[in-house]
């Protein structure tokens, strides 16, 4: 009997501030066996996030996924935010979920309101077209009226609204660990539950970091 083929993952990377956690997203799906393919898109802007907030350059596409992980990616296919042809630009292509992250208040505008003018944003409108899983981690404050409403917009039309909000309950004693725990909780919108998320057990309970 053939063995079930992995999952397909979009990683889709805006100039918002937080390019740690994209970098930790794609660590963990790297990581994670029941990934077989991730597709990553990252838009001008979020190269330029790479190279502020992580010193990462774009130079070769090629080999901007080895350059982020620190190591050869065997999974991460770089995909160019120009081409609105790529294989995730069509629903007739399997992916089983995506994940925009972080995602910027331009993203999600563009989203929740059908502009498909680049290849992350085609990409999330196949994924709410196609029925799929979405999550929008938007990371800007405040919001405004037009954020507000282009959230609700895209959350009635399927995605999951999920800002970059960190939590504190389990004790965190570095920026690794506040980082972690915010992605484990993104991966396990899309069904990819991590080993290293915290999972509060009540306040009699002990600490239990499991999936």
């Amino acid at each position: 009997m053939p063995q079930p083929q992995g999952q397909t993952v979009t990683v889709g990377v805006t100039g918002a501030s937080g390019a740690m956690l994209a970098q930790k997203a794609l660590a963990l799906l790297e990581a994670d066996a029941r990934v077989s393919r991730i597709h990553l898109v990252v838009t001008e802007t979020g190269q330029r996030l790479f190279a502020e907030e992580l010193g990462i350059s774009s130079g070769d596409a090629k080999q901007l996924a080895t350059r982020i992980l620190g190591k050869p990616a065997a999974k991460i296919e770089v995909l160019a935010n120009k081409d609105v042809g790529a294989s995730i630009a069509s629903g007739s292509y399997e992916v089983n979920s995506m994940i925009v992250v972080p995602c910027s208040m331009g993203t999600l505008a563009a989203i929740a309101n059908g502009i498909s003018d680049d290849l992350v944003a085609r990409a999330a409108d196949v994924m709410l077209k196609e029925a799929r899983k979405l999550v929008l981690c938007i990371r800007d404050t405040p919001f405004n009226r037009v954020h507000l409403e282009n959230m609700f917009r895209a959350q009635q039309a399927g995605a999951v609204i999920m800002p970059a909000i960190l939590s504190f309950y389990h004790q965190p004693k570095t920026i690794d660990e506040l980082v972690t725990q915010y992605i484990c909780r993104v991966l396990a919108q899309v069904g990819l539950p991590q080993e290293k998320m915290y999972r509060w057990t009540g306040q009699s309970g002990t600490k239990e970091a499991k999936a």
